[in-house]
């Protein structure tokens, strides 16, 4: 596919994605978290819609995570965007060279990626950050359709959920999956059929706080992306 019909295929999952209301309880929490911000955040208008993939149209690495944060991009309207986790990501993206600059607070903050995109699972705030399997598996066809648009060489999933996420796209693309499913674990390598699997910790505060997940474990994961992808 060439560079110009990647970025509209790109172009055309984004306008899908914000429009969706598939989902009735996402749609019910991300639209109240809107109309009631967080006090800190009073007085700013939030996005309270899905959330899209951005990044390297060409990018031979696919960062998914879980679902944007409540008050991050649900607020500012780009995953990892605002929130504690997207600091500790786009830190270690930007050591890595991957990422233009080591933060991201808005969406119009000039942060580029190279040779990388960022999805999540679901694409809307979930309650508690707990998306259940149902509404995974109805957001499921987005990523199905980045994947094939990208054609990663890497596939980087932070945490479990995010895992087994991929697992069953690239399964319903035809990918060659090992058997049985290696279990995740940080700094697990799967390969595929297609994509080599990069698992991580998620960069939560859960993780992070609790020292679970440092900063040269999360480096390991984005330079080991670069080494594989042959960036």
């Amino acid at each position: 596919m060439s560079p110009t019909r990647k970025r509209q295929a790109l172009a055309e999952i984004t306008a899908e994605v914000i429009d969706c209301r598939r989902c009735p309880r996402l749609v019910a929490w991300r639209e109240e978290v809107a109309a009631n911000p967080r006090t800190s955040y009073r007085g700013e208008t939030y996005w309270g819609r899905p959330i899209t993939g951005f990044g390297d149209p060409q990018a031979p690495t696919v960062v998914v995570g879980l679902a944007p944060a409540a008050h991050g991009g649900n607020r500012t309207g780009r995953i990892f965007t605002g929130d504690r986790s997207g600091d500790w990501l786009f830190r270690s993206m930007h050591r890595a060279g991957l990422a233009n600059q080591p933060h991201s607070v808005s969406v119009d903050d000039g942060l580029a990626l190279d040779g990388a995109w960022v999805t999540a699972a679901v694409r809307c705030a979930p309650p508690a950050n707990k998306p259940t399997l149902e509404e995974r598996d109805t957001c499921a066809d987005y990523l199905v359709r980045e994947l094939t648009v990208l054609q990663p060489a890497v596939i980087v999933v932070l945490g479990n959920f995010a895992y087994e996420a991929v697992w069953r796209v690239l399964r319903e693309l035809g990918t060659t999956l090992p058997a049985p499913r290696p279990k995740f674990g940080h700094a697990v390598e799967v390969p595929t059929g297609g994509p080599t699997i990069l698992c991580s910790f998620h960069p939560s505060q859960q993780n992070t706080f609790t020292g679970k997940l440092t900063e040269p474990m999360l480096d390991q994961i984005f330079f080991r992306a670069r080494e594989l992808s042959g960036l």
